[in-house]
């Protein structure tokens, strides 16, 4: 366990959740897969038991999986974990069916009130603005950079974010952009209102859920409108998580 006692003090040692993630991601790709699969093996395993330094360690690596996606390191690590049992760390990176999304029409831009429709350019000027004025259209706008740089302006409320997520069909583009700020898409009301939202793909799904309390995985359990693996890795995440009042002990060392 040396290593991944090593693993989670260079973690900690880095002050915001961006930088973790960051350097957690570099470091683990820089690593032989099935060794870095050993690793986020144990660091699961770690924060199952209740450890709360693995916990947070886990934070940043949920946080990478969903920026990540189902991409060709990440389906590499999951044929690891299947063939290895590795089944902590293949919880987190089940494949999930996802029923096909109907063609629908593009939502349209908002009307801003000028007499035309506004320029991304104007649109993304007046999501920097320091006042709210045009909060309201700016939610509700369909383009990938305005959603950004709205994620970015220091008067959005946690309000503001899950009018965003609770949408159904939720927008890919609100996801993509969450994913660029990982310190909303760890918000436990953030978190929560993703995981119930049917239409969040599970390679969000899965590496969220194992950042939830045992009276958040019962709310997904018994949320009978989720996905079947969802709702069945929520499960086995509360069966192994410690007794209620029980002091967790670290398994570092």
């Amino acid at each position: 366990m040396v290593l991944v006692t090593r693993l989670i003090q260079s973690v900690l040692s880095l002050a915001e959740l961006k930088l973790r993630r960051d350097w957690l991601l570099y470091h683990l790709q820089q690593m032989p897969l099935p060794e870095a699969a050993r690793l986020l093996e144990a660091l699961c395993k770690s924060s199952e038991r209740g450890d709360p330094a693995a916990r947070e360690v886990l934070i940043a690596w949920v946080v990478g999986l969903v920026q990540l996606g189902d991409c060709t390191w990440v389906s590499a690590l999951r044929q690891i974990c299947v063939e290895s049992g590795l089944l902590s760390l293949n919880r987190l990176l089940r494949p999930v069916f996802q029923p096909p999304v109907l063609s629908e029409v593009a939502p349209a831009v908002p009307d801003y009130g000028a007499g035309r429709e506004l320029s991304v350019g104007e649109r993304r000027s007046l999501a920097r603005r320091p006042n709210r004025r045009a909060f309201d259209r700016l939610l509700s706008d369909p383009h990938p950079l305005v959603v950004r740089v709205l994620l970015h302006n220091p008067r959005l409320t946690e309000d503001d974010v899950l009018r965003l997520v609770v949408r159904r069909p939720i927008r890919p583009a609100v996801i993509d952009e969450l994913a660029r700020c990982p310190n909303w898409l760890v918000r436990p009301r953030v978190r929560m209102t993703l995981l119930h939202n049917p239409g969040t793909s599970g390679c969000v799904t899965l590496p969220l859920v194992a950042l939830c309390k045992r009276d958040e995985l019962l709310e997904i359990v018994e949320n009978t409108t989720l996905n079947g693996v969802l709702r069945t890795t929520a499960r086995e995440l509360l069966d192994r998580r410690p007794p209620l009042g029980e002091v967790p002990t670290s398994t570092l060392h």
